[in-house]
């Protein structure tokens, strides 16, 4: 067994070498990856308790300027590159008095719809550049910011307009094409997400991308931003998409909410909620299953009136505009041979619905003894 090496670099290099979305340092276990979403022990030794470990790999990469906001509140995340170019997102955190760090691979090149597998609807309203707001939402780790990241070098490559995004901490580097392209860094270039935003709109945006929504400030400055005549992207870490209209709300105390549910129905361009699954496919590894909620009149009506518990069924009954529920995404799915049954149904919000729109498709198991049975055992 090899020792845990003195300087990150290796660990880092190796996310890359074996496709690694993420690198796990925690005191009390060996470096851990995760690999196709599954996490993966390496034969390092076990990283000691009080050993400090964490500490001396991670001090040479953290920004000698930002290190004093870890020790003052416990967490800190910034990036990091490494010469030959590969991108990591960092978070930093202290449990029980020892540091522990969580490392995210951002792949250098911007992806393709085409390469993420998603629905035309994405470039769709890449197309669109007219004033609103875009949410994509889902859980950590479902690929948020890589279809960000391709809607945002979509309008870059089509469009001559002014993109600014505020980022903690950057991710995806842009090239201006068609765009510019102004990237701001929370912590770096600017204090908060709420403070880059009031300045974002003096700096003649015509495209704002906001890294994620954390709190009322930063999600009120979102919507007068896309209020104002300007297309808003932005995050949720939420399941779909009804629980990303909850969780603006929440932000909120109960006397504000008719009015934010008034300023979200103005903006409301789209929500796109997605999850990732194990692609039949191993080059593949993983596949999105999308939710589209598009901020049509109904829509809009249904959010201004508070009659949320309608919008599941207006999203199953308006697939020809583009809305799609994860149901919908995941037969589509199965039938075009990128995930097993049985695997869509471990991932399916209603089983039972998935069942119903199914007909004959084959599961895992029969799919593969079919495949033997044409080609032969490997």
């Amino acid at each position: 067994m090899s020792a845990v090496p003195e300087s990150i670099i290796p660990l880092l290099e190796k996310m890359c070498d074996i496709e690694a979305s993420d690198l796990h340092l925690k005191t009390g276990v060996p470096p851990v990856y995760r690999v196709a979403g599954d996490l993966r022990r390496t034969s390092l030794p076990t990283i000691e308790v009080n050993s400090r470990t964490v500490e001396k790999l991670m001090e040479p990469i953290i920004p000698p300027t930002r290190k004093h906001i870890y020790d003052e509140k416990g967490g800190l995340d910034f990036a990091y590159n490494l010469p030959r170019g590969d991108r990591f997102r960092i978070n930093i955190l202290r449990s029980c008095d020892q540091m522990h760090a969580a490392i995210r691979r951002v792949k250098g090149v911007i992806p393709s719809f085409e390469e993420l597998h998603l629905p035309p609807i994405y470039a769709k309203l890449a197309q669109e550049t007219f004033e609103g707001m875009i949410i994509v939402c889902g859980v950590t780790g479902c690929g948020k910011s890589s279809t960000q990241a391709a809607m945002l070098d979509y309008i870059n490559a089509h469009q001559s307009v002014n993109i600014i995004s505020i980022e903690d901490p950057i991710e995806f580097t842009f090239q201006p094409k068609k765009a510019i392209v102004s990237q701001r860094e929370i912590g770096l270039d600017v204090f908060e997400f709420s403070d880059a935003l009031r300045g974002a709109v003096r700096q003649d945006p015509d495209v704002i991308f906001i890294g994620e929504l954390r709190d009322r400030e930063t999600l009120a400055a979102a919507l007068q931003a896309a209020e104002t005549g300007h297309l808003v992207f932005c995050t949720l870490h939420t399941a779909d998409t009804m629980q990303a209209l909850t969780r603006m709300l929440e932000f909120f105390p109960p006397d504000q909410h008719d009015f934010i549910r008034s300023s979200i129905a103005n903006s409301l361009k789209a929500i796109c909620a997605q999850r990732l699954l194990p692609a039949v496919d191993e080059k593949i590894s993983r596949v999105p299953a999308t939710e589209v909620l598009l901020g049509d009149a109904v829509v809009k009506e249904k959010v201004r009136e508070g009659e949320d518990a309608d919008l599941p069924a207006v999203i199953a009954g308006s697939s020809e505009s583009g809305m799609r529920s994860f149901t919908t995404s995941l037969v589509e799915l199965i039938e075009q041979g990128l995930v097993y049954t049985d695997i869509a149904m471990e991932y399916a919000p209603n089983r039972e619905a998935l069942k119903g729109q199914l007909q004959g498709i084959k599961s895992s198991a029969q799919m593969l003894v079919s495949r033997v049975k044409r080609t032969g055992p490997s």
